[in-house]
C-alpha cells in the first residue's frame, strides 16, 4: 500500500466482503489482504478494520440519529461501510483531522458507490461533526449513544 487512501480502500473491501459473506473478520482479512502488504499503511488498514468492526453498533446508532426517515438497512451497503469507517476515524483516530476523514470518505464514495453517494455521505458526516463540535464531547465514544 502506498498511502492512507489505498489503505482505506482496502479496509472498505475487507468490511464489504465481511458484510456480504458474514464470515469472521480474521478469515476475511486472511483471504483478502496479501501478507506481502507490509508497513504502516497495512497496519492502518488493520486498525481501521478492527476498530470499525468493534464499534459498529455504536457507530450505527450515530448514523441512525443523523438520517431522517431512513432505516439503516435502506442505506446502500457501501455507503454504510464508508460512513462507518469515516465515523470511526472521526471518533477513534485522534491523529486524523475530522475534515480529512470526511474528504477521504467522499472521494472513496465517488470511486466505489453511486453518483449521489458522495453528497449523502457528506451530509451525514457534516451533521455528525457539527453536533460533535456543538456538544463538545457529548457523543463520547466510551459511552453508548442514546
Amino acid at each position: 500500500m502506498k498511502n492512507r487512501r489505498e489503505a482505506r480502500e482496502w479496509a472498505l473491501k475487507i468490511l464489504y466482503a465481511r458484510e456480504l459473506s458474514e464470515n469472521p473478520l480474521d478469515m476475511v482479512i486472511q483471504q483478502l489482504l496479501s501478507p506481502e502488504a507490509t508497513g504502516k499503511y497495512r497496519d492502518f488498514t488493520l486498525e481501521l478494520v478492527q476498530r470499525t468492526s468493534e464499534k459498529q453498533a455504536w457507530i450505527d446508532e450515530i448514523i441512525r440519529e443523523h438520517v431522517e426517515k431512513w432505516e439503516l438497512a435502506r442505506i446502500a451497503v457501501l455507503d454504510r461501510i464508508i460512513l462507518r469507517q469515516a465515523l470511526c476515524e472521526i471518533f477513534f483516530f485522534h491523529d486524523i483531522p475530522p475534515k480529512v476523514a470526511i474528504n477521504e470518505a467522499i472521494e472513496i464514495a465517488k470511486k466505489y458507490s453511486t453518483e449521489k453517494s458522495d453528497k449523502f455521505i457528506n451530509g451525514v458526516l457534516d451533521a455528525v461533526l457539527h453536533r460533535k463540535v456543538l456538544q463538545d464531547g457529548a457523543s463520547n465514544p466510551d459511552h453508548e449513544p442514546g
